[in-house]
């Protein structure tokens, strides 16, 4: 890739949200602010390898793709509403104050995670119009066909137009919960390219956690003061720290405590670590820490042991029992018995684990955390019952392996 081919990537995915806000902040219309987007970028790729990059290549590709939407707003309006046509040239609002772009990408980050759309929806198009995610790139990344996707953007998009959705960030007393579904999807994107949920792609994908941390820190960048923001950040740059081992040469998922800890990111762990300690600090004012961040200050408990034997597991255990009363679902449930198995023993936390099965009976990782419990009780017929089922339910090829490894060293 050349030194054009760079930068035109780059500017891509930095400035593709900013030019789609602006659009539809000045034409209201997603369709028209994401095929005039398009068709920008698309003039740039070729132009600029003979132009070369502009000084300014996020106001070029805006004034491009504004004249590619009036463009076509005049071809439609030849049979249509001339009225409407002279709205849209003729833009009369006054210039927007320094910062106003940052606004419009807010504005457009709440519209596509509004919650009027099924969740499937609000990661399709928050990839695709904040992200700039192409169509088939999001398709592949969630295994579904791309006509699929195609399709279910474009009722996202009407639902949105029919419904009225505001373009605009919510009122002072909705944003807490509009943050939250907002954080949701982020995170749901980051969790996808962690762990890949299927088996037809692969088990890590580097693009889509890239992606979902680019996007929560420009969240963070415009509500610097929301703790759930900067919670997750530091989840995710914790979590995706630990990225280069979690793979082996073979292909086989490498579990935490056999990672190399050496090939863990420190860069990444020491600004997760410092924004933990940030939020730590806000809660020592009275500020009460949310899923997000509790999440994250147990990842950092991990990633500060320089050996599985140095984790402080008490912390960890309770670090989940002050999640667990924030989110009791049977997943925390899950994970805090793993902390318990490693203050109380494999028995103590297997008759927790014991206890979801009706609630996480489908669920491979239940299996597997009980298949590991009864091998380190020594009920190996048990356990390996326990591995033939968590293998049945993954879907991940690396996961897969490692499980099949387990088994397989069962006496």
């Amino acid at each position: 890739m050349n030194e054009v081919e760079e930068a035109m990537t780059r500017v891509h995915r930095e400035e593709w949200a900013r030019v789609v806000a602006a659009l539809t902040r000045r034409f209201g219309d997603l369709d028209i602010a994401e095929e005039a987007a398009a068709e920008a970028f698309a003039t740039a790729v070729q132009r600029w390898p003979a132009d070369g990059v502009p000084p300014n290549p996020g106001a070029w590709l805006t004034t491009t793709a504004v004249r590619k939407a009036i463009d076509r707003i005049r071809r439609e309006n030849k049979r249509d509403d001339k009225h409407r046509e002279a709205q849209m040239v003729y833009d009369d609002d006054p210039p927007e104050p320094a910062g106003a772009i940052d606004d419009d990408r807010l504005r457009l980050i709440f519209t596509c995670c509004h919650p009027a759309l099924a969740m499937r929806a609000r990661v399709a198009l928050t990839l695709r119009m904040v992200g700039g995610l192409t169509v088939p790139e999001i398709a592949r990344a969630f295994l579904v066909a791309e006509t699929t996707l195609e399709q279910r953007i474009t009722r996202a998009k009407a639902k949105i137009k029919a419904a009225g959705v505001p373009y605009r960030v919510p009122s002072a007393e909705d944003l807490p919960a509009r943050v939250t579904g907002v954080l949701a999807v982020l995170y749901l994107v980051f969790n996808e390219g962690y762990l890949a949920t299927g088996p037809g792609t692969d088990p890590l994908r580097h693009d889509l956690t890239a992606e979902a941390i680019r996007l929560t820190r420009l969240i963070r960048v415009l509500l610097p003061d929301d703790g759930e923001a900067t919670g997750l950040l530091a989840l995710m740059l914790l979590t995706e720290a630990r990225r280069a081992a979690r793979l082996s040469a073979c292909g086989e998922l490498v579990s935490l405590a056999e990672q190399d800890r050496g090939a863990w990111d420190a860069a990444l762990i020491a600004e997760g670590h410092r924004l933990v300690r940030e939020r730590l600090a806000a809660a020592a004012a009275g500020a009460a820490p949310g899923r997000y961040q509790i999440l994250a200050a147990i990842n950092a408990v991990h990633t500060s042991a320089r050996d599985v034997r140095d984790t402080d597991w008490s912390q960890v255990l309770a670090l989940y029992d002050q999640l667990i009363r924030l989110d009791p679902s049977p997943i925390v449930a899950l994970n805090r018995a793993i902390a318990v198995a490693e203050i109380d023993g494999p028995q103590v936390a297997l008759a927790d684990v014991d206890r979801l099965e009706d609630e996480l009976a489908g669920y491979h990782a239940y299996h597997a955390a009980r298949a590991d419990l009864l091998r380190r009780s020594h009920r190996g017929r048990e356990s390996r019952a326990a591995y033939d089922k968590a293998i049945e339910l993954a879907g991940n090829t690396a996961e897969i392996a490692y499980l099949t490894r387990r088994r397989d060293q069962l006496r």
